[in-house]
C-alpha cells in the first residue's frame, strides 16, 4: 500500500527512513500476502504458540479487546479459520511510528498508509494539516475535507480493494449497503480499529460511532447517500 512520511518541510530524512524501515518491519511480520511473514506460518501451522513475537501477542490481544467492544462485529479470525489482523494492525502500526517521530522532538508530521492517518501540529506552510474524503463513485472528486487537529482518520470502503469486509456475525456476506467510512478519533488505532468494526454493521454502523464516545464518523451507503454523526462537521470547519 502507498505510505506517506511527511514532518513538516524539514529535512531528517534519516527519521524518515526510520519510519520507512519500521513499516517494511510490520510488513514482514503481519501480512497475510507474504508466505515468510509470521502470520503466514501461523496460519499455516507452522509456529507453536510459544514462538509467537511480543509484538504478535499484542495485536491479537487488542483485536480480541476490539471484538468484545463490539459485540463481535470485528473479528479478525476469517470464515476458513485463519487469521487476519489487517483491519487492527495498520492503526497499531501507524500510531507506533508517530510516536517514534515525536520522541525524536517533531512536532509537525502527517503519516499516512493506505488511507489511514496520524498528523500533529502543522504542514511546511504553517496551517494546520487537511485530510481529503475521496468520493468512492469518483476517485478524482473529494467530497469532504477534515481537519484532524491530532485526531486520527481511517477510512473503510469497498471502491478501492473491492468487497473485502464482511459481517461476522450473519451469513458471511460481504457488506454493500455501504461503500465507504470515515472516521475520525482520538487516534489514528481508535479510528481504525472502530471504522473496520462499523462497516462491518452496514447501516446500523454509523448509528453505533454516533453513540461512541470520541468518534465521529461520515458514511456514503451504495444510493450515495452521506450520512454524518452530529459532531463529524466541527472537524470540517478549517
Amino acid at each position: 500500500m502507498p505510505i506517506t512520511v511527511d514532518i513538516g518541510g524539514a529535512s531528517d530524512s534519516g527519521l524518515v527512513d526510520t519510519v520507512f524501515d519500521y513499516f517494511e518491519h510490520i510488513d514482514r511480520r503481519f501480512s497475510t500476502y507474504r508466505s515468510d511473514s509470521e502470520i503466514s506460518a501461523i496460519n499455516r501451522g507452522n509456529l507453536p504458540v510459544r514462538d509467537w513475537s511480543g509484538e504478535m501477542m499484542d495485536v491479537l490481544a487488542l483485536a480480541a479487546q476490539t471484538k468484545t467492544q463490539t459485540d463481535g462485529y470485528f473479528d479478525i479470525r476469517k470464515p476458513d479459520g485463519s487469521l487476519d489482523p489487517s483491519g487492527i494492525v495498520k492503526g497499531w502500526a501507524i500510531r507506533n511510528a508517530a510516536g517514534m517521530v515525536q520522541r525524536a522532538g517533531v512536532g509537525d508530521f502527517f503519516i499516512e498508509a493506505g488511507g489511514d492517518i496520524q498528523s500533529r501540529g502543522r504542514n511546511a506552510s504553517g496551517l494546520d494539516w487537511s485530510v481529503g474524503v475521496r468520493n468512492p463513485f469518483n476517485a478524482e472528486e473529494i467530497i469532504k475535507i477534515v481537519y484532524p487537529r491530532g485526531h486520527g482518520v481511517a477510512t473503510s470502503g469497498t471502491y478501492v480493494r473491492g468487497q473485502h469486509i464482511y459481517n461476522p456475525l450473519g451469513t458471511g456476506d460481504p457488506i454493500t449497503e455501504i461503500v465507504s467510512l470515515t472516521v475520525i478519533g482520538p487516534d489514528v488505532f481508535e479510528a481504525d480499529r472502530f471504522a473496520t468494526a462499523a462497516f462491518a454493521m452496514g447501516r446500523e454502523g454509523i448509528l453505533f460511532l454516533e453513540q461512541m464516545p470520541d468518534l465521529e464518523g461520515y458514511a456514503v451507503d451504495s444510493n450515495r447517500r452521506a450520512t454524518p454523526t452530529s459532531g463529524f462537521g466541527a472537524f470540517c470547519q478549517p
